[in-house]
């Protein structure tokens, strides 16, 4: 299955310079196959695209046309959600202190009354 040939299109290319990273509408032709995995994408974008670790290539959004032969998709940074990021856990308890505490001020002080209940621990 892997044997037969895939073409990747890429279109609405855009440079996103506040993320820093590049952005685009990808095309895939599979003629004769069922559909592609979004690991040999990453993997042909990556090479496509000189990137150094195909892991920070995100592909998501996928549909295949109807017909077969063609599927469509995007590519986006949610490095959250595919494990390149770790979320940092505040509990229920410190997240109210501290929102109370800001409650009670007013102006420039407000933002050092809430620092004192960050936190939290990296996972």
């Amino acid at each position: 299955m892997a044997d037969k040939a895939v073409t990747i299109r890429t279109r609405k290319f855009m440079t996103n310079r506040l993320l820093s990273r590049k952005q685009f509408v990808v095309d895939v032709l599979h003629p004769g196959r069922a559909n592609v995995s979004k690991a040999e994408l990453k993997e042909k974008l990556a090479r496509m695209y000189e990137v150094k670790d195909p892991n920070t290539v995100f592909v998501f959004k996928f549909r295949t046309h109807f017909g077969g032969g063609k599927s469509t998709g995007q590519l986006n940074s949610l490095s959250l959600q595919n494990g390149l990021d770790t979320k940092v856990e505040k509990s229920r308890k410190q997240m109210k202190e501290r929102k109370n505490r800001a409650k009670k001020i007013r102006g420039v002080k407000k933002t050092k009354a809430s620092d004192a209940g960050k936190g939290g621990k990296k996972k």
